[in-house]
């Protein structure tokens, strides 16, 4: 983040804004009609077209998307994942967080610096909308780019599962009484670029850059090429010193940038098996892993040569261990913090019986007013946590550390991300470690920064990191069905610096249209803002949305 705003500075003072670009895109939502599997159904695309479209600019410019909502028959709204939004925390995404669903037939706009180089992607934040396909890679170039001349082409690999189901009737079905193992939905098949066939064309005495993102609702996804190392330049767009790598680990939401190379011995055709990891714990030997969900894309150098190396001859998974990874710029721990903030996950109950996932206790409850707006027309209160009701808010003043523990009480790894920010992971302990000890030990004296962090099997992490941002900023795990169930807190981040903020007049447009009050704390109170009545502090037993059907499918295609 420090490295956002002095680039941010350097902009300003010495003219480089002026070669930055504007650049608009007109986007609308639609349904498109696709079988990446064979299995034909629905699923939410851009333009009338399915995947989604590659965003790609420079580090420092603007990009502005005009998004309308054609679908017709479910709210919308898009989060731009790894991106600070320095100064436009409106424009984050999250739906009743930040902004208003854009309701069927409206409009939004998103305008935002692209301040940062690296490997990023877009996807929905409503209502677990994008495991129905509205997502795709944002790739922020970089002209001061530190290994620029050590590749000549680049490879963009997105991993994802893939459900046959849409996810409304899916995370209805989770959010059951009757689901006592707080069992998500599991996938049906694994995709790699929203396919199944894919082959890259890999020429002798050229190097590539493979820009690898997992995109997926579920599952982390393991990597290995056949004969060739990996070379680590980048993880969730934070440069690192170059390590060798053989095997890979990405979690939901977790970017990795690598270099391989065509050197003179190679020939035929190499395969790149990539495994979904839907295992409880694949580092728990005593358990058996299982990886049903396997495909292989191809690294190309005969196009008459036979596929027949082996794909599936991997029986133990040892990827390397991310947190070792070394940033470049060697940026050092930080060495205090002034705000200690420890979250105990546990799966739960709530009042009806409904499985949920709690953050000490309580699960995120969506409110009446979304919390960026509560925390700008609330004046003084602002600072008071109670004025948000149960979204698991944490206030934190600007220029505080923050040291953020998450201990994991459940035996499953879980991807953490941390929007508008990447911290430090100064500890990720081994699996079965159990809770943070409540003292600091040896951590790591320069530690790996990231925006998504897997935190093992009964097990914790520890994260620190500077609030230099002020917005409200979601923390949750990037297991979508997760996210459905409440594991996600809130960060109320220098709620002063927020009073008074206006918003654009077609977000607040959007509010209107939706029924949604944009004043006042979380249940619309503009008089007593700590008057908690009207507050939700039970989740909805009816998971809302609309489900589409097949016969009306048609009609959305030819309107």
């Amino acid at each position: 983040m420090m490295w956002s705003l002095l680039l941010s500075l350097a902009l300003l003072c010495f003219g480089t804004v002026a070669r930055a670009a504007v650049v608009t895109i007109n986007w609308n939502v639609t349904w498109v009609w696709a079988s990446p599997d064979g299995f034909g159904r629905p699923v939410i695309g851009i333009n009338n077209q399915w995947p989604c479209p590659k965003l790609e600019a420079n580090v420092g410019d603007t990009l502005i998307v005009n998004l309308h909502n054609g679908l017709g028959n479910q709210t919308t709204g898009l989060h731009w994942h790894g991106i600070n939004q320095l100064q436009t925390p409106e424009m984050d995404g999250p739906s009743g967080v930040v902004q208003c669903p854009t309701p069927p037939g409206s409009s939004v706009q998103y305008k935002f610096l692209l301040d940062e180089p690296g490997t990023f992607w877009y996807h929905s934040h409503e209502k677990g909308q994008y495991p129905d396909g509205l997502r795709g890679p944002l790739i922020v170039q970089d002209p001061n780019d530190p290994y620029k001349g050590k590749y000549d082409e680049e490879i963009i690999l997105t991993v994802s599962d893939w459900y046959h189901s849409q996810s409304i009737p899916l995370v209805q079905n989770m959010l059951s009484p009757a689901n006592t193992r707080f069992a998500p939905p599991f996938p049906d098949t694994i995709l790699l670029n929203d396919k199944k066939d894919v082959k890259f064309n890999f020429v002798k005495g050229k190097t590539y850059r493979v820009r690898l993102i997992n995109m997926s609702a579920f599952a982390s996804a393991f990597l290995w090429i056949d004969s060739h190392p990996l070379t680590m330049i980048m993880s969730d767009a934070t440069y690192l010193q170059t390590e060798t790598a053989y095997q890979l680990h990405a979690s939901s939401a977790q970017r990795y940038d690598f270099l391989i190379s065509a050197i003179d011995r190679d020939s035929g055709n190499y395969p790149i098996l990539v495994a979904l990891d839907i295992n409880r714990d694949f580092r728990n030997q005593t358990l058996a892993p299982a990886f049903p969900h396997n495909q292989t894309a191809w690294l190309m150098m005969d196009e008459n040569a036979p596929l027949t190396r082996p794909t599936n001859n991997i029986d133990v998974w040892r990827p390397a261990e991310d947190t070792h990874f070394k940033p470049l710029d060697n940026l050092a721990m930080i060495p205090s913090y002034d705000h200690l903030v420890k979250l105990d996950f546990r799966f739960c109950l709530d009042a009806n019986g409904y499985p949920r996932a709690c953050l000490n206790g309580k699960p995120f409850i969506g409110q009446k007013v979304p919390a960026l707006y509560t925390a700008a027309t609330v004046g003084e209160n602002n600072t008071n946590p109670i004025v948000y009701g149960q979204i698991n808010p944490v206030v934190v003043k600007k220029g505080d550390i923050v040291q953020l523990v998450i201990n994991n009480q459940e035996a499953a790894g879980h991807p953490f991300h941390l929007h508008g920010h990447r911290f430090q992971i100064l500890d990720r302990a081994r699996p079965y470690a159990g809770d943070w000890p409540g003292r600091d030990v040896n951590y790591n004296p320069v530690p790996n920064r990231r925006d998504t962090v897997t935190v093992w099997s009964w097990s914790h992490a520890v994260l620190r990191f500077k609030a230099e941002n002020p917005g409200v900023w979601l923390f949750h795990c990037h297991i979508e069905w997760h996210v459905e169930m409440g594991l996600t807190a809130s960060f109320i981040e220098g709620p002063e610096q927020l009073r008074g903020k206006q918003f654009p007049e077609d977000h607040l447009e959007n509010c209107r249209i939706g029924g949604v009050p944009t004043r006042g704390n979380a249940a619309g109170n503009t008089v007593d803002p700590l008057d908690t009545t009207g507050m939700l502090t039970i989740s909805p037993t009816v998971y809302t949305g609309y489900v589409f059907f097949f016969p009306s499918f048609s009609l959305l295609l030819t309107t």
